[in-house]
């Protein structure tokens, strides 16, 4: 495929995707990033959302949950702490975190981590989103 970037996604447990497409959108931490064929080498560090890519002339989609991005040499790579495909999500759990996040924001401050509870809320936000729960 000329003109083509291989996009690589990688967790802990297992290669989540490995697929050649014409352009991707990853959530960088300071902001949506595109990138297309023959994009700059660099490195960028990565927030909880969704990746979407071409795929098969449509756009296709994925959860990630932080990690980083590497460009280089017509190859993206993105390693995060979870990625997950649409077909991949359980809504209904994700459904389930979103609500076990929203009491803990709204329950009483003394008992609630803040920051972890609104990241767990973004994480099941993005999950429906990906999944295609919310379009």
């Amino acid at each position: 495929m000329a003109g083509a970037l291989t996009l690589r996604v990688i967790t802990p447990d297992r290669i989540v995707l490995d697929q050649t497409t014409h352009s991707i959108r990853v959530p960088a931490t300071d902001g949506l990033m595109g990138i297309l064929p023959r994009h700059a080498h660099m490195v960028a560090a990565l927030d909880v959302g969704v990746l979407t890519y071409e795929k098969d002339g449509k756009e296709a989609c994925l959860f990630v949950s932080g990690g980083f991005l590497e460009v280089r040499d017509g190859t993206v790579r993105v390693v995060s702490e979870a990625g997950e495909l649409p077909e991949e999500i359980d809504t209904e759990r994700a459904k389930a975190a979103e609500e076990r996040a929203r009491k803990r924001l709204h329950g009483p401050r003394a008992q609630v981590d803040v920051v972890r509870a609104e990241l767990a809320l973004r994480r099941a936000a993005y999950r429906l989103t990906a999944a295609g729960a919310r379009r």
